[in-house]
C-alpha cells in the first residue's frame, strides 16, 4: 500500500520520526509550520472545504468533476492514499510528480526546523505549498479526521463548506456520541461562510445547526433546502430556485444520489458562470473514487472472478453506516439478478466489527476473513468470530487469494464477491497491478 522507494521517501521517513505519535489533533504545529512556509494556506483559490464521516471523499470526487467539466483548473487534497501517496496531492488537475513532491517536502522539512510535528500536518502543508505555486481556479480540501483540530482548518474562510453524513467513527479522537462527533465536524465552518449539509440524524444535524446559528453559517440543507432523488433512470436535483434533470451519479449505489446532490448544492454555491447544468451533468458521469463499492475489471483478481463467471467489487467502507451503504447497494444488485453475494472482509482492530457485519444480516451474505499488512489489523479467526456472532457464516483464511478461491467455490459461478472493511486491504488489492492504480 505504500510507495516503492520513490525520491520523497526519505523525506518522508525523516519527516514521520519527528512526532511519537500518529494522530495528535491540534493546530497550533500547522500554524507554526505555515508561518515559517511563508502561509501558503492564505494563498489559495476559493476553497471548497468537505468533513464528514462517510461520503466525503466521493463528494469530493463529484465536486472536483463538475468543476473540471466546466473546464476549471482544480487542486484536489485527499487522505489517505491507496497505493501511491501522490495520490492525496493533486495540482491544477493532475497527481504531482514524484520530483514536485520530494522538493516541496524538502522545503517543508527545512521550514520545520527538527521540531515536532504529525505526518499528516507535513503532508497538509506539502500540499498547500505545492498549490500556492500553481495557479488554480478551485481548491477542494478533505478533512484528514474529524474537523475543528484538523490540519486542513487553518485555512482562512472557505468559498463553501461540506460536512457529508456525520457517526460514529475514530471515537478515541473524536468521542463516543454522535454529539461530539458532529461538534468536531462542526468545527470547519466559519463565520458567515456558506455551508452544504449532508442528510444527517437529528442528533448530529442540532449541534451543527446550534454551531452555525453561533457563527451566522447560513446553511443549506439536504431534505430541507434542497433535495436530490433518483427518478426515471436519472436524478433530479431540486433546489430553492432550480429543478435540475440530471444523469445518474458515475458511483454506485443509492447513499451516492445523496453524495452527488450535496455536490450539486456546492457547485451552485460557487456561483462560478461555467458550471451550468451542462457541467454538472458531465461532472456526475465522470466522477472516479476508488475503492468505493467498485467494480474491478483488471488485475488478477479480477481475472479470476471473471473466469469463474463472478463479479468482484472493492469497497474501503470501515464503519456500520459504511457497511450500511454497501449493503443496500449490494442488495439492490442481488434483488435484480439473484448472484449470491459473498463479502472478503478485512478491519482494523478500533472498528466496530459487530455493527459492520450486524449491517449484512438481512442480506446473509456468506463471510471470508482475511488479514492485511497493518500492526492493528484484527486477526481473521477474531474477525471470523464477530460475523458469525452477527448471524453470518464466516470462515477465517490466510490471504485474500485463497479467500477468493473459496468464495468462488462457495458460491458457484454466479457469485459477486465484494473485498471491504478496510482502505488498507483495498490499497493492497489495488497495488497488486499497475492497472488498477488510482491515478
Amino acid at each position: 500500500m505504500t510507495d516503492r522507494l520513490l525520491p520523497h521517501d526519505a523525506a518522508l521517513e525523516r519527516l514521520k520520526a519527528l512526532h511519537p505519535k500518529k494522530i495528535d489533533l491540534s493546530l497550533g504545529r500547522m500554524q507554526r509550520l505555515c508561518s515559517a512556509l511563508g502561509d501558503p494556506e492564505l494563498k489559495l483559490p476559493p476553497v471548497v472545504h468537505v468533513a464528514g464521516t462517510n461520503g466525503k471523499g466521493s463528494t469530493v470526487a463529484f465536486v472536483r468533476a463538475i468543476a473540471e467539466a466546466a473546464g476549471l483548473k482544480v487542486h484536489v487534497y485527499t487522505s489517505p492514499h491507496l497505493v501511491r501517496f501522490a495520490e492525496r496531492i493533486r495540482v491544477a488537475g493532475r497527481l504531482i510528480s514524484d520530483e514536485e513532491l520530494a522538493a516541496v517536502l524538502d522545503r517543508v522539512e527545512q521550514a520545520n526546523a527538527g521540531e515536532p510535528i504529525t505526518f499528516f500536518e507535513v503532508t497538509t502543508a506539502a500540499a498547500f505549498t505545492a498549490f500556492a505555486d500553481t495557479p488554480a481556479d478551485l481548491c477542494i480540501l478533505e478533512v484528514g479526521l474529524g474537523g475543528k483540530l484538523d490540519a486542513t482548518n487553518v485555512i482562512g474562510a472557505p468559498a463553501v463548506s461540506v460536512i457529508a453524513p456525520v457517526d460514529l467513527d475514530h471515537r478515541e479522537f473524536l468521542g463516543g456520541t454522535i454529539e461530539e462527533v458532529a461538534a468536531e465536524k462542526a468545527g470547519i465552518l466559519k463565520r458567515g461562510g456558506p455551508a452544504v449539509i449532508g442528510r444527517q440524524s437529528e442528533a448530529a444535524f442540532a449541534v451543527i445547526e446550534a454551531q452555525a446559528e453561533r457563527i451566522g453559517a447560513p446553511l443549506t440543507v439536504l431534505g430541507r433546502d434542497f433535495d436530490a432523488f433518483s427518478e426515471r433512470g436519472g436524478m433530479v436535483f431540486q433546489g430553492a430556485d432550480r429543478l435540475l434533470d440530471l444523469p445518474l451519479p458515475s458511483l454506485p449505489g443509492a447513499h451516492q444520489i445523496d453524495n452527488a446532490g450535496a455536490a450539486v448544492a456546492a457547485a451552485v454555491l460557487l456561483n462560478h458562470p461555467k458550471i451550468d447544468e451542462a457541467a454538472i451533468a458531465r461532472g456526475l458521469t465522470s466522477a472516479v473514487w476508488p475503492a468505493r463499492f467498485q467494480k474491478l475489471a483488471a488485475g488478477p483478481l479480477a481475472e479470476r472472478a471473471r473466469a469463474a463467471g463472478a463479479e468482484l467489487y472493492l469497497d474501503g467502507g470501515h464503519n456500520p453506516h459504511a457497511a450500511r451503504a454497501v449493503a443496500d447497494a449490494l442488495s439492490a444488485l442481488t434483488r435484480r439478478d439473484g448472484r449470491p453475494p459473498v463479502l472478503i472482509a478485512g478491519l482494523l482492530a478500533n472498528k466496530d466489527a459487530a455493527g459492520f457485519f450486524g449491517a449484512f444480516a438481512d442480506l446473509g451474505p456468506r463471510i471470508f476473513t482475511v488479514p492485511f499488512e497493518s500492526e492493528t489489523a484484527t486477526q481473521p479467526e477474531a474477525l471470523a468470530g464477530a460475523a458469525r456472532e452477527a448471524g453470518l457464516a464466516a470462515t477465517a483464511c490466510e490471504s485474500v487469494d485463497e479467500a477468493l478461491d473459496q468464495a468462488l467455490a462457495a458460491a458457484g459461478e454466479r457469485a459477486r464477491v465484494v473485498i471491504c472493511g478496510s482502505l488498507y486491504l483495498a490499497g493492497e488489492v489495488l497495488a497488486r497491478s499497475p492497472e488498477t492504480w488510482p491515478n
